[in-house]
């Protein structure tokens, strides 16, 4: 039962993002996320974070690996979130955004 919810979840998945693709509403959708987390500040709070890793470690035992797995958790949660908490009241919308981050990244 459980797989099967999991195959038709991934099933549907791949079809609204073929669809996506196919109407150019996924580049569309990335370009506004994009502008969303540049907007809200995001970018810059993992830029600063990945200077404050380079200062800890020292640049010469800091590998781009070592900074991708730094941020990846940080920047998934980041402010883009509490962006749309504060901006907006409407639930749904906030729940969009984070589904919609996680489905195009």
């Amino acid at each position: 039962m459980v797989v099967s919810k999991m195959n038709k979840d991934a099933q549907m998945r791949a079809a609204i993002n073929q669809k996506l693709i196919e109407t150019g509403e996924r580049e569309r959708l990335k370009e506004l996320l994009r502008a969303k987390l540049i907007e809200c500040g995001w970018k810059d709070q993992l830029k600063a974070h990945c200077k404050e890793v380079i200062k800890e470690k020292g640049l010469e035992h800091v590998t781009v690996d070592d900074l991708v797995a730094e941020i990846t958790p940080k920047g998934r949660v980041c402010s883009v979130f509490r962006y749309w908490t504060v901006h907006s009241n409407n639930e749904l919308q906030i729940y969009f955004f984070r589904y919609l981050y996680l489905f195009l990244y």
